[in-house]
């Protein structure tokens, strides 16, 4: 290591350890409690846990030995550590990276690609709600009566279109959940298993970074590191207009490996088969929405 290898390291711990100092637990919804506090601010392992890294590899990190970090725990610590623009790309720059574009606080997402076939799929499917989802259980698509149950997604920025996070954040969802902790639960077993793959991104540091400094739960259900990767089950509904509902659900694939279709049904017959068809009555007496409602981003042509 040469000497301005030596310096930058310094430089990077110092900044690392000021930053932290200046954060208090309160600032990201941390429970202040525990052993006394030796220093201001925020512990290493509370760091890292908004961070969602091992406090280890934080540890490594403040000493300085961050060669090898990848741009999603950089942008993962900036969010932590409440970074500002300026602060994002120095940290960038100790770590011997291109410094970060200036960005939104809320992490922009690269709005994927919904083929188009997939597009008509989903408005084909009137009676059924149904979702393209990504495997970090973000809304990429969805059709008028997946609208209809879980809340109109095209008055969301592309970034808050996460069942997980509206989950965990949004109080009608919290309503609408029959089995809410069941159901917040497996959300986060189901995208703890993407956590640990390479194409996680910094949109899920960010959206772990986020729901752990605003809700305990998630807080504590995160650092469990429960994991499942189920594809079907059932969930119960009690919506404002269609009353209660037991749904199936399944996960299937679809031809992006990046992507999967979520559909609900309910047998004939049944209340919850009655109570769908009210939904989509409801939903068709609406103004038709503009096509563009059912991707977050641009489709490919047939």
């Amino acid at each position: 290591m040469t000497s301005r290898d030596r310096g930058r390291s310094n430089d990077l711990g110092a900044f690392l350890r000021a930053r932290r100092a200046e954060v208090t637990p309160e600032q990201v919804g941390l429970p202040a409690v525990g052993h006394p506090r030796r220093v201001a601010g925020l512990r290493r392992e509370e760091v890292a846990l908004l961070a969602a890294i091992s406090t280890e590899y934080y540890t490594r990190l403040e000493q300085g030995r961050l060669s090898g970090a990848s741009a999603a725990v950089l942008a993962a610590l900036a969010a932590a550590l409440r970074l500002d623009d300026a602060q994002t790309s120095y940290l960038h720059r100790l770590a011997g990276r291109t410094a970060a574009p200036a960005r939104d606080r809320s992490v922009e997402r690269t709005a994927p690609r919904v083929p188009d076939r997939t597009r008509l799929l989903l408005d084909n499917l009137r009676d059924t709600p149904a979702m393209v989802l990504d495997p970090t259980m973000s809304v990429l698509a969805w059709n008028t009566l997946a609208a209809a149950l879980y809340g109109d997604f095209s008055a969301l920025a592309p970034a808050e279109r996460n069942l997980m996070r509206l989950a965990f954040l949004d109080p009608l969802m919290r309503d609408l959940y029959t089995d809410w902790e069941d159901s917040a639960r497996a959300c986060v077993a189901y995208v703890r298993m993407d956590a640990a793959t390479e194409t996680a991104g910094p949109e899920l540091q960010a959206l772990v970074g986020e729901l752990s400094a605003r809700d305990a739960d998630f807080r504590r259900w995160w650092a469990a590191h429960d994991v499942a990767h189920k594809t079907f089950g059932t969930k119960r509904y009690h919506h404002p207009v269609a009353g209660d509902l037991t749904l199936d659900w399944q996960i299937l694939a679809l031809p992006d490996p990046r992507q999967f279709l979520m559909v609900l049904t309910a047998p004939t017959g049944t209340p919850s088969h009655r109570a769908l068809r009210l939904l989509a009555s409801r939903a068709s007496d609406r103004p038709e929405p503009d096509p563009g409602h059912l991707a977050s981003g641009p489709s490919d042509t047939l």
